[in-house]
């Protein structure tokens, strides 16, 4: 396991919500921790999407699986990102449409 801060941070959080359906998955387990399989279902995607979702989002060091029986429950590896997720999306942002599609798919 490595230990990152600052700029790599950044940068692994950036490459996890630069899929949107990662984004909702984060988005959600902001409100509260949950079953992969109750994920999958609340966000309309397969199981296995959801499994290889929460698969990177792990890697990236933002979800932890918490064992429960024979199950594992995800949540945010830290608190502290709940907060930042919500904070961002209060951000308003002024784009330019030539640059990115409305999902936030550059152009250049």
């Amino acid at each position: 396991m490595e230990t990152l801060t600052q700029a790599p941070v950044l940068a692994r959080f950036g490459y996890a919500v630069s899929d949107a359906t990662r984004a909702r998955i984060l988005l959600a387990l902001s409100d509260a921790s949950s079953y992969p399989s109750d994920l999958a279902d609340s966000l309309g995607v397969s199981r296995q999407s959801m499994s290889n979702h929460l698969t990177c989002l792990r890697g990236c060091g933002l979800v932890v699986a918490v064992p429960v029986g024979r199950r594992s429950r995800y949540e945010l590896a830290d608190a502290r990102l709940g907060h930042a997720i919500k904070d961002l999306i209060g951000v308003v942002l002024a784009v330019d449409p030539a640059c990115c599609a409305p999902d936030g798919e550059c152009f250049a």
